[in-house]
């Protein structure tokens, strides 16, 4: 498969595609939806499918292209949400239905509390920084897999290797899309694997301060004074993803 849009807009969703203020929001989304094939769009979110269906319902809400979801573990299709086959496999396989086995490590650790969310890659827990435990998180990479938090509020425990970025990596280059088209949005410590790439990223304005702290000197972020929605137009004009060939 070959692809040759001028931006492929890899965002995130709370806080950054669904940031910032109605006109914000509105003038973005208009902008996304008027530029056909020069547009890929990719959801890449903490959320599920079933939330990806019903945001898209809303008139005027962009319908993705691909959708990566659950911290990068759920790999589909964004019209029909089919799996895309090859990098859902190498998810599983590394997962190898370990559910259960996560939620039995954790079943009496301190400082957490398991979410009802229930994705079938992950296990995912509410968590008080004041009292989990760093022995808590080196349990759990001991038994082969990585911890993403963020917002002190939330805890992943993901398969080892995989989160957004990584997954974002793999879905470029198995889509042969151009690497110098794709632009990656964030606001929370969950995001920053996708700025641990090689693409160009944007930092929106209203992002978790242990983001903003983990991305000082990494190039191509581009930190944005903007929230949400904004940040990203910020973004697209800032390295030009449409400016005319030759400028």
């Amino acid at each position: 498969m070959s692809l040759t849009p001028r931006l492929v807009l890899a965002t995130d969703l709370d806080g950054t595609f669904l940031g910032g203020d109605d006109q914000q929001r509105q003038a973005l989304y208009a902008d996304l939806n008027s530029w056909g094939d020069d547009l890929l769009l990719i959801f890449v979110t903490g959320r599920d499918l079933t939330f990806v269906a019903d945001l898209v319902s809303q008139p005027g809400m962009p319908t993705p292209d691909l959708i990566i979801g659950d911290v990068g573990t759920t790999i589909a299709h964004g019209r029909d949400h089919a799996p895309v086959t090859e990098l859902q496999d190498w998810v599983d396989e590394r997962w190898n239905g370990a559910n259960e086995r996560v939620r039995d490590l954790l079943a009496d650790e301190p400082g957490l509390r398991l979410q009802p969310v229930m994705g079938q890659r992950r296990v995912s827990y509410y968590y008080d920084p004041a009292t989990l435990q760093a022995s808590t998180i080196a349990k759990v990479e001991a038994a082969g897999f990585d911890v993403i938090t963020s917002a002190d509020t939330f805890l992943d425990v993901l398969p080892r290797g995989v989160a957004k970025g990584p997954t974002l990596t793999r879905l470029v280059a198995a889509l042969d899309l151009p690497a110098d088209a794709v632009l990656v949005a964030g606001d929370t410590l969950n995001d920053l694997s996708l700025f641990q790439t090689d693409f160009r990223g944007v930092a929106v304005g209203n992002s978790e301060p242990a983001l903003v702290e983990r991305l000082a000197g990494l190039s191509d972020v581009h930190h944005s004074a903007l929230p949400g929605c904004a940040g990203i137009a910020d973004a697209i004009e800032h390295f030009r993803f449409f400016a005319p060939s030759g400028a």
